[in-house]
């Protein structure tokens, strides 16, 4: 078993890989390494694992209903049949923050998706193009990034309306512009390398460059970015729940509790305690594995 466990490493670790999916294989293999190498990472992508199944699991995990209350118990401390305590309507704070654990991937996650092409695309085109073209799109790029996040946020959610999908589409448009700067600047450094040289006398159009062989160079950059984000997330949607903005009432949504937890938070301080750690854990824990995926991903900074 050992020696083939040596084999294998050998195969992967090859610096003359005889197939591509060796050498991708053999990238994935040597990046795990490195991020193995971080503790911190590690303990984050536990973090984040273990959210992610008390996300899945939670309408079987929560003992009690996240939304039906029962006023008899309001405001009753931690204990063993509330192992979080009540909140003022007599609900489960430990069901109710499971169940939003939901809501904050949901937010997490759809934000990812709809923000991350966008910059990658912006950028790399704006970089790719040059001239007229990189000064348009980086002069939009400068007007969005002029505006803190959460004002911004704002302002759109007020547009749009309260609710959790117009708040995940106004996190999305004031999350792109750092996704953008990032694919830009990658893009100018990669638009006079030889292979890409190479592309072009091949007969390659501008709009192939970008896609097949700009885009996935620029992709490391910006999954590290989206990671670090994440926390930046996650904030910003607490923020709007907070203001009433995001999830409406009954959904269990974390800036919303602490909301509703603020008037309590001297005597009955478990109703706001238990939201408020739980958006620090799952920062902190996007935070770590960022860092170490940057580590993993980016060459220079393992170099």
């Amino acid at each position: 078993m050992k020696a083939q466990w040596q084999d294998l490493q050998q195969w992967l670790l090859s610096d003359r890989p005889a197939s591509r999916r060796q050498a991708a294989w053999g990238r994935a293999y040597a990046g795990w390494r490195s991020f193995a190498r971080n503790r911190l990472a590690l303990v984050g992508l536990v973090l984040v694992l273990a959210l992610v199944v008390l996300a899945v699991l939670a309408p079987w995990i929560a003992p009690h209903s996240p939304t039906v209350g029962d006023l008899a118990q309001r405001l009753q401390p931690p204990s063993a049949t509330h192992w979080f305590g009540t909140d003022d309507q007599g609900r489960d704070i430990f069901s109710r923050l499971l169940h939003g654990s939901r809501i904050t991937l949901f937010v997490v996650v759809l934000v990812a998706v709809l923000a991350a092409p966008i910059g990658l695309l912006v950028g790399t085109a704006a970089g790719y193009a040059g001239g007229w073209v990189d000064a348009l799109l980086m002069r939009i790029t400068d007007i969005f990034l002029a505006f803190p996040r959460l004002i911004l946020a704002l302002a759109f959610v007020a547009a749009l309306g309260p609710g959790i999908e117009n708040a995940v589409i106004a996190i999305a448009i004031t999350s792109w512009p750092p996704y953008a700067r990032i694919a830009r600047a990658e893009t100018l450094t990669l638009r006079q390398a030889d292979y890409i040289q190479a592309v072009r006398l091949l007969g390659a159009g501008p709009v192939r460059v970008v896609l097949r062989h700009v885009m996935p160079m620029c992709v490391p950059s910006v999954i590290v970015r989206v990671t670090l984000d994440m926390a930046g997330i996650i904030l910003t949607a607490a923020g709007l729940g907070f203001l009433g903005l995001g999830a409406q009432p009954p959904l269990p949504e974390w800036g919303a509790m602490i909301a509703a937890g603020r008037a309590y938070v001297l005597d009955q301080w478990w109703v706001a305690a238990a939201p408020g750690a739980a958006i620090f854990i799952v920062s902190l824990a996007f935070n770590l594995l960022g860092d170490g995926l940057r580590d993993a991903l980016d060459p220079r900074a393992a170099s």
